[in-house]
């Protein structure tokens, strides 16, 4: 009994032998100031990394990539590099592949009236088909005769036309000093009517547009009035287009006010 009363105490430590004991077990180090690091830096450079990508694919769908000289962008700011392309596309449609251009302009036309020409004074109703300058304007696939346009293509057209009137008092009294009696214009109508003759009706004459005035003119020394109008209309091989005024004997002779005109829009 006594044997074993000594084992057990044998066996049991005191406090000392207990704190002695702790320094036999070393601490260990934690491992998460090493992984750390290394985590946040692999983070980086697959954030980088994407970045990159989606820039690359961003540059080639706009073809970027294939107009510009990479080689040149570290010298010139962001700005201009990604600007450039578009803005040459913009001067020169034929660098870029995708602006298609017609192979030939549509026909059109565009003529100043004519500035040799003279009217009777005699101030009758009846309307006068007005004759245009085929050489200070211009008309591409489409004729000209006697003041009409002559359509070469069937199409769509934009017809449009533009008359000015003018009067000048001190004109008429040097005129009535000359022989030439006064015209009285207190009650002028100034009527633009633009019309086309129909090849398929055997050349009917119909009014496309109308427009006018009444005008005044006895109590200012000079007077200007302008007519102007323009519409769509479906046209055919072989058609017509003429422009006819009352009075046309005040016609502004001048090309920037008086001119006629027309483009094809399409089929």
């Amino acid at each position: 009994m006594a044997a074993t009363h000594s084992e057990y105490r044998g066996y049991l430590r005191n406090t000392v032998d207990i704190e002695d004991g702790q320094h036999r077990f070393h601490p260990v180090q934690s491992s998460e100031p090493t992984y750390r690091p290394l985590l946040f830096g692999t983070l980086a450079v697959m954030g980088l990394l994407q970045v990159a990508s989606s820039v690359a694919i961003l540059l080639h769908l706009t073809g970027y990539l294939q107009q510009v000289d990479l080689s040149a962008v570290p010298q010139r700011p962001v700005e201009e590099v990604q600007t450039e392309p578009m803005l040459n596309a913009l001067r020169d449609p034929r660098k870029n592949k995708r602006c298609k251009t017609p192979k030939e302009s549509l026909p059109s036309a565009h003529l100043p009236i004519k500035t040799h020409q003279e009217y009777s004074k005699k101030g009758e109703p009846r309307t006068i088909i007005i004759d245009w300058d085929e050489v200070h304007g211009h008309h591409n696939r489409m004729g000209y005769q006697k003041g009409k346009l002559l359509v070469m293509e069937s199409g769509f057209y934009y017809v449009y036309a533009k008359t000015c009137f003018r009067y000048y008092k001190g004109a008429q009294e040097d005129s009535s000093q000359a022989g030439v009696p006064q015209v009285d214009v207190s009650n002028t109508q100034l009527i633009q009517y633009v019309s086309y003759e129909s090849i398929k009706q055997n050349s009917r004459v119909t009014v496309l547009m109308k427009t006018g005035s009444t005008m005044r003119w006895n109590s200012i020394s000079y007077n200007m009035y302008c007519a102007q109008q323009g519409r769509g209309v479906r046209l055919e091989e072989g058609d017509a287009l003429f422009v006819n005024v009352s009075n046309a004997w005040l016609l502004d002779l001048e090309g920037e006010g008086t001119y006629f005109g027309a483009i094809k829009l399409g089929n």
